[in-house]
């Protein structure tokens, strides 16, 4: 997912207040003091990655959270953002979800909605879930299994309505590819595929086998939607809670407000603990003064791609804000997606050309140095499995080679290429990177200019809309993507895979369609042995590499600044490093 995302990737501050006792650290936790608010001391770097900073049960107060920018939506099945995966869960409940833990510990699949892992049959081609008991939406009314079954049709199979998550679901359910969605198909029993048999049992059927299936469940495309409330893409303004918390108000491209959904049951959902009173998500505040907001105690970073430059300078060289600091792998790639679709990088050796000119530790500089990624030579990062280590255009120092760059070019039928390199407005290290991406390639004869798109609407309206790629002649992407799960499938199908390009809502932005590739991802996800899968997904990652569908740039590592005052925070691999933003609350009344 970017950095969905993890699709995950996104000025000096105000010094923090001085704060006063000693934290309690307990087998890698500390402990907020609930009778003493503004009294915690740091757990010290990296804490959040290695167990819950500030565990508290204390009730009350405002969680606020700020972003640069607009998310893509907060319709959980119309997202494809990891602080949005992560955040839907307070109002939007899948069927299985990731347990709230540090680090590797984050990545473990616990049941949601659903009463037990699925169950699969027929060699992985047919899972059934069965539903907790005394599920209810925020209006009272029980949550069935029909409603899962026609969240998924919804999410999956409107794609001219609903087109920004992925659609895995099209693509493995039987007779998904002539299905036509909700919208378009009035009948009463919609996809056949999925049965529902009862009210508390859906059962998927799918057209091969798929040993990681639990994985997609854990999508927030398995949370229910009543089908009498949904308004398409208007859904949005008025979205159903089957969480802890609903909304309680709109404004769109500004601010939501979510508040205790109190038609929300505990004894049905063991991992929520509804702490806050009140959750506030501030949209489009500048990214400087969220970190201003951060390191004051106020709020939360809500894209959790960690701080701004300006601000990584101070706290890593000062040691009583660097303890402050969580600074860890998030499963992502920080690369560049070379559009085989548009001339001349549909010739492989011009794409090999750009493969060799850059300059990848000018990128790792622009991007904020080591502490925010090593330099990449694979398309898996090295917490992913499947990973292993290569380097098919090495160059000396990671610094690029003018002259084998030059051979490739003059071998692809061209001195010189005049193309554009698309990146993200909002987010300064990417156009930073983007900016030294241009410098290297310009010293071989590649001239690209930069072309800035808002992050919302980079898929939808231009990056990854391949008639819109064409006519602007944009041959370059800038692109950061996490694991849409813990697995080689989950972290390449999207990026990879011919069957995941559409009309627009690409995040294969390579348009690569390769059978070699497609078929050896297939054969992967059927196979049971998760050596062999892994071995499998080592293949593809060359494959890739050999076709130069895409310049690895870092292994991404995010700095987060861990606000004082908001307790149980915990840094998980599931979600991109970020903080779980399931249960945190806050000592401020």
């Amino acid at each position: 997912m970017e950095g969905k995302q993890t699709i995950m990737r996104r000025s000096a501050l105000a010094a923090v207040a001085a704060i006063g006792s000693v934290s309690l650290l307990l087998s890698a936790c500390s402990k907020a003091d609930d009778n003493n608010e503004n009294e915690t001391k740091s757990a010290g770097a990296n804490a959040a990655t290695k167990g819950v900073v500030n565990a508290s049960t204390q009730k009350g107060g405002t969680v606020t959270y700020e972003y640069a920018d607009v998310p893509d939506s907060f319709d959980p099945g119309n997202t494809y953002y990891a602080y949005m995966y992560n955040l839907s869960r307070l109002y939007a409940r899948p069927l299985m979800t990731f347990k709230p833990g540090a680090g590797e510990e984050g990545n473990e699949l616990v049941p949601d909605l659903a009463a037990s892992k699925g169950v699969p049959s027929d060699g992985g081609k047919t899972w059934t879930y069965k539903l907790r008991s005394g599920l209810k939406y925020q209006d009272g009314t029980a949550i069935t299994s029909k409603d899962v079954k026609y969240a998924v049709e919804r999410s999956n199979f409107a794609r001219d309505v609903l087109s920004l998550g992925p659609n895995y679901f099209q693509q493995f359910l039987e007779g998904g590819d002539k299905y036509k969605g909700p919208y378009k198909d009035k009948s009463a029993e919609g996809l056949s595929s999925i049965e529902t048999p009862d009210d508390t049992t859906v059962v998927f059927h799918l057209n091969r086998a798929f040993q990681e299936f639990d994985y997609l469940v854990a999508t927030p495309q398995t949370a229910p939607v009543p089908k009498a409330k949904d308004t398409g893409i208007d859904y949005v303004k008025n979205i159903v809670s089957s969480g802890s918390y609903k909304f309680e108000s709109y404004d769109e491209g500004k601010q939501a407000v979510l508040v205790r959904n109190e038609n929300w049951d505990a004894s049905t959902d063991p991992l929520r603990k509804q702490y806050p009173d009140k959750i506030v998500v501030k949209l489009k505040v500048n990214a400087e003064t969220i970190d201003q907001d951060v390191q004051a105690g106020t709020a939360i970073d809500l894209g959790g791609t960690g701080v701004q430059a300006a601000t990584q300078a101070k706290v890593v060289n000062d040691a009583s804000l660097k303890a402050n600091t969580d600074n860890t792998y998030g499963g992502r790639l920080v690369y560049m997606a070379i559009n085989t679709q548009v001339a001349p990088f549909d010739k492989v050796e011009c794409r090999k050309a750009v493969e060799y000119a850059i300059d990848k530790v000018s990128v790792q500089t622009a991007e904020g140095g080591p502490i925010r990624g090593d330099v990449a030579t694979t398309v898996l990062p090295p917490d992913i499995p499947g990973y292993q280590k290569a380097d098919v255009y090495a160059t000396e120092g990671n610094k690029g080679d003018t002259a084998k760059a030059k051979e490739q070019l003059q071998a692809c039928g061209e001195s010189s290429i005049t193309t554009n390199i698309s990146a993200r407005s909002d987010r300064p290290q990417e156009i930073d990177a983007a900016t030294a991406i241009i410098a290297s390639l310009k010293k071989v004869g590649i001239n690209a200019s930069l072309k800035q798109y808002p992050s919302g609407k980079y898929f939808t309206d231009y990056a990854g809309v391949p008639s819109f790629d064409k006519k602007q002649n944009i041959g370059l992407h800038m692109m950061q993507w996490g694991s849409d799960w813990p697995s080689g499938y989950g972290f390449l199908q999207q990026i990879l895979h011919g069957d995941a390009i559409g009309a627009s809502g690409n995040t294969n932005l390579s348009y690569l369609d390769d059978k070699e590739i497609n078929e050896k991802l297939e054969q992967a996800i059927g196979t049971e042995s998760p050596t062999e899968r892994n071995a499998l997904y080592a293949q593809i990652d060359k494959r890739a590499m050999d076709l130069a569908a895409l310049v690895p740039l870092t292994y991404f590592k995010v700095l987060l600044y861990r606000p004082a005052n908001f307790t149980n925070l915990v840094s998980t691999a599931a979600f991109s490093g970020q903080y779980d933003y399931l249960n945190i609350g806050t000592t401020k009344k």
